[in-house]
């Protein structure tokens, strides 16, 4: 849906606040006939506001996710982001890897977006990913994403049976 994420050039972090809830949506494969479970809550961890996603993810009947999402509008920033070079995320959870999936003008189909990964443990940790560590899901052209074509941005748990438990305080543009 439409965010209001990015709305001019000193809103580059999307901060994780009960104010800011209302822009993410949790969203499972359940869609598409999958099993996984779960939900994202706003909450305070160590004394900070964080979205946390909690669920079990399950590959059963070709299922695999669970995630939250947000629309970006890239538009208020100079030259639309074009000279954006990455993402950092601040998060910790259960010493397991999740994704953070972005989706541009030209991932039309729900399975194409282009995907990082960061593994997280019990401590916070801010996770640097340029654009160029972000690969597309299907090897189509552009091969990672051209940061003012940016649509929306999710963070994923993906691509195996486990139990999914991580939070995000902060996610930042550079």
């Amino acid at each position: 849906g439409g965010g209001a994420a990015l709305a001019d050039e000193d809103a580059l972090t999307l901060d994780m606040t009960p104010q800011t809830a209302r822009y993410w949506r949790f969203l499972s494969d359940r869609v598409m006939g999958g099993v996984s479970d779960g939900r994202v809550d706003f909450v305070t961890l160590d004394g900070r506001p964080a979205a946390r996603m909690t669920g079990d993810v399950s590959t059963a009947n070709n299922g695999g996710f669970i995630q939250f999402r947000a629309g970006l509008d890239m538009r208020g920033l100079p030259d639309a982001g074009a000279d954006l070079a990455g993402i950092t995320i601040s998060a910790r959870g259960n010493d397991q890897t999740y994704f953070i999936h972005l989706r541009t003008n030209d991932t039309r189909r729900p399975w194409h977006y282009y995907s990082a990964a960061f593994t997280v443990d019990q401590q916070w940790q801010t996770f640097t990913l340029p654009f160029s560590d972000f690969k597309h899901s299907a090897g189509l052209a552009p091969l990672t994403p051209p940061p003012d074509q940016l649509t929306s941005i999710g963070i994923v748990a993906y691509g195996r049976n486990h139990a999914a438990d991580v939070a995000v305080s902060s996610i930042a543009f550079y």
